[in-house]
């Protein structure tokens, strides 16, 4: 070894053994939904997370604005609690390493557990909580027909493993009891839930109600309403990270999201902290964008791979089904299911509208009979509903309309087929239970 060698190794040796150094900056602004940190504008990125001390405890943000002057950071916390002159530092992108002993396990949206139950083992594998969705071409297609137990879904809304359906509803009108439901369903190894910006109350019974048979093969993750924008908006990320790391263990995954708005909203406010401009009923434009890109992430994975069915509740802010974000969700999904509140209100539940209702994938479950079958019920129920007023009026005339006679006969019995309630036993063979239902 020549000099220069020699010298190029002991050079190398001691730097190895020098301190390990963070990239840090100071706070130099602070307002009630951000700070602005000093030093760090070339060498973060968004999404980066920036870590700090306030109040002898560290804090979490993440970078959702970059520029010459400084980058501006969004607390995890709620609070902001620190001050200028703060030291922060760059603690790199989000990311996460499930295991599968995390199921049975309730986490935060950071990966954080909260019940109480011990630390999370972590997996051998590092994944991003942005991750992209797959790329089209690799991913399978999406053909298995399930089985909701809901006779309404199972009925008129069929889905397939794979499928990501909606459900459309305003507040109040029985969407997280239907979604509590279709978490019964069988055939998935792994369910994965995200209850975003949801009551607290409502945590532990959904964790001891509706997913308690299921519990141990289940992963919540959960961030209540009066948590931070940011926690809301990363919460179904880290489920779909959670998610996408039992998929490509070759596992079907049930993912339910409550809801999507409550995420919307979160990004919403985030963006809108960044300095973003208001496009649509206050939206900002990247919420437009956050949306499918968060929505396409599950599905059907690559060959080789299992799938992510998707369930995403949408609230309805108004009952304005135009919504801005309710319409993007729509085009995005490969179906919807709408709870009508005219419907709650007769004190039928679940409350699905099945003229407003469709699956993109129902042809890939339903038989040419069912297909037919299913054509016939809706035309009656359509018949029935456009001559409520006509009805209630005194118009009708038994005899004079042999369509509307069968339907003023047979629509109520449909109706009556199709109410279910938690407590009720799970529908195993829908068409079977509404042609015994037809017959009394």
């Amino acid at each position: 070894m020549n000099t220069l060698e020699r010298l190029e190794a002991a050079l190398v040796t001691g730097l190895q053994s020098l301190p390990k150094v963070r990239i840090g900056g100071v706070i130099r602004e602070v307002t009630p939904s951000y700070y602005r940190v000093s030093g760090l504008s070339q060498f973060v990125k968004l999404g980066d997370r920036i870590g700090f001390d306030a109040e002898g405890r560290s804090k979490v943000g993440e970078v959702v604005r970059v520029d010459d002057g400084g980058v501006i950071v969004k607390p995890f916390d709620g609070r902001i609690d620190a001050g200028v002159g703060t030291r922060a530092y760059r603690m790199g992108g989000m990311r996460l390493s499930p295991h599968p002993g995390w199921k049975g396990r309730v986490v935060n949206a950071l990966g954080e557990p909260i019940d109480d139950l011990g630390v999370l083992m972590p997996g051998s594998r590092s994944m991003p909580s942005d991750a992209e969705p797959p790329p089209a071409m690799t991913r399978a297609r999406v053909r298995k027909p399930l089985k909701t137990g809901v006779r309404a879904i199972d009925l008129f809304t069929p889905i397939c493993a794979g499928q990501r359906i909606g459900i459309f509803a305003g507040s109040g009108v029985g969407k997280s009891t239907l979604l509590s439901m279709v978490s019964r369903c069988e055939g998935f190894d792994t369910i994965v839930v995200a209850l975003v910006g949801e009551r607290g109350r409502e945590v532990r019974e959904f964790l001891e109600g509706a997913i308690e048979p299921n519990r141990a093969r289940s992963v919540m993750v959960v961030s209540t309403g009066d948590e931070s924008p940011m926690m809301r908006r990363q919460a179904p990320k880290t489920a779909l990270s959670i998610a996408e790391y039992f998929r490509d263990l070759g596992e079907s995954v049930l993912l339910i999201v409550d809801s999507v708005t409550r995420f919307a909203h979160a990004a919403r406010d985030v963006a809108l902290a960044a300095g973003e401009p208001a496009v649509a009923r206050g939206y900002t434009p990247s919420v437009f964008s956050d949306l499918p890109r968060l929505l396409e992430r599950a599905g059907p994975g690559g060959d080789g791979q299992g799938s992510i069915t998707g369930i995403f509740s949408v609230l309805i802010d108004g009952d304005d089904h135009n919504d801005p974000v309710a319409d993007n969700i729509r085009g995005t999904l490969d179906g919807h299911i709408v709870l009508d509140r005219a419907i709650a209100d007769q004190g039928r539940y679940p409350a699905i509208n099945v003229l407003g209702s469709i699956s993109r994938l129902a042809d890939n479950v339903w038989t040419p009979e069912q297909r037919e079958l299913v054509r016939k019920l809706r035309t009656l129920i359509a018949r029935f509903e456009d001559t409520r007023d006509l009805r209630l009026m005194g118009g009708y005339h038994p005899g004079n309309d042999p369509e509307l006679d069968q339907a003023v006969l047979v629509v109520p019995k449909i109706y009556e087929a199709l109410r279910q309630d938690p407590t009720m036993p799970v529908s195993i063979d829908a068409f079977v239970e509404l042609a015994q239902s037809m017959r009394l």
